[in-house]
């Protein structure tokens, strides 16, 4: 999910409908649970007191969660541009930033965890974080997971399916040892083009089929998709509620007010970025 970019980048949250998806209980066993139908102006309780507030504002008004978004995870070439070193952050950058975010007491979180923090209220653990990828970039799986492993992280990894098996791209087998492992697969479109030019068929080619393929890959339900770019708008909400997703994620901009959820925000984390550089940035734009 590459950006736009203007100067550095930015952030993460979003949501846009009548009706968000009653309360389903996608791991039990975490006793996390999920809205499959709340009306827009119903009654929402939010611990020990109800509010009778739009879910929309309640997630409004809510604390946000820092969500980190990165795609390559290898040494910079001479070839790569300055732009292009914005999205490749050289291993040791990488280990740097996951032992700082161990050192400071960051929490990993799953999606459902922060989708049920959002709707419910329900609790996070001290310090909450989320640590997504995009694009299926083989060093993901070859760098970034065992890195995360030293220190209990799970990741967010967010699959553009066209890439699935070719050079320098995760395999069939790898995406599914990923959730196997009890990381998070989502959905990132077929060949990453921007949902704002979506008409008809594309919804199906893009979204429909790709996200089918994900869960035949993992054998589980595939709930989050990522705006490719980070680039969304209102319209692409009614088609991503259509076919089941619960949350998207986009980057800088603002949260939609109506369907918060769909409009989730991140930070790309630059290679340029040492433990110190991206503690300020979480600190600053959360």
């Amino acid at each position: 999910m590459k950006p736009l970019l203007s100067g550095l980048l930015l952030l993460c949250t979003g949501c846009h409908s009548v009706t968000v998806p009653v309360v389903k209980a996608i791991n039990p066993s975490a006793s996390i649970f999920l809205a499959t139908s709340i009306e827009t102006r119903s009654e929402v309780a939010t611990g020990s007191e109800s509010l009778k507030l739009p879910p929309s504002r309640i997630i409004l008004n809510k604390k946000q969660i820092p969500v980190l978004c990165y795609h390559q995870i290898r040494d910079w070439k001479p070839s790569d541009s300055r732009i292009s070193r914005t999205y490749i952050v050289p291993p040791a950058v990488f280990a740097a930033q996951m032992k700082m975010l161990a050192d400071s007491g960051y929490h990993s979180i799953s999606p459902d965890q922060l989708y049920a923090y959002l709707l419910t209220g329900s609790r996070l653990p001290a310090k909450p974080i989320m640590l997504t990828f995009d694009d299926t970039d083989l060093d993901q799986f070859t760098v970034a997971d065992p890195e995360m492993k030293k220190y209990g992280f799970k990741g967010v990894f967010f699959i553009m399916t066209v890439s699935l098996g070719r050079p320098h791209y995760m395999s069939r087998e790898q995406v599914r040892q990923l959730s196997d492992e009890g990381n998070v697969i989502g959905s990132h479109t077929w060949d990453h083009h921007s949902v704002k030019k979506y008409a008809g068929k594309d919804w199906i080619t893009q979204v429909e089929k790709p996200t089918r393929q994900l869960e035949a890959i993992t054998g589980k339900t595939i709930h989050y998709f990522a705006y490719p770019f980070g680039l969304w708008n209102t319209a692409a909400i009614p088609e991503l509620k259509k076919r089941g997703f619960l949350a998207a994620f986009q980057l800088s901009d603002k949260l939609d007010p109506i369907d918060p959820l769909y409009s989730l925000r991140r930070i790309i984390v630059p290679g340029t970025w040492n433990g110190a550089a991206l503690n300020t940035w979480i600190r600053r734009d959360f």
